[in-house]
């Protein structure tokens, strides 16, 4: 039971990562909408074969490099508001 938890971690990661790196691309910026974008989830599986041979190259790996992290939130106008009128 845990390795599939742990199986279902990764594949949601290796899914976070594309997702990513896809929707960094500039072509995707003007095509999604908000409501499209909130709809996206890693929580996919039609691109993993459960019951075939699976070929592993291990000389080959993911390129994490080209995933940016996000920076940090910039405060909007309305939370400026907020924390100035509580203080």
């Amino acid at each position: 039971m845990l390795c599939l938890r742990i199986l279902q971690s990764a594949l949601v990661f290796v899914n976070t990562l594309t997702l990513q790196d896809i929707l960094g691309e500039p072509e995707w910026a003007g095509l999604l909408t908000p409501a499209d974008r909130r709809g996206l989830t890693p929580l996919f599986w039609s691109h993993v074969r459960p019951y075939e041979e699976v070929n592993l190259d291990m000389y080959i790996r993911l390129d994490l490099a080209a995933v940016k992290l996000p920076g940090p939130l910039v405060p909007t106008e309305a939370a400026d508001r907020q924390s100035s009128e509580r203080a």
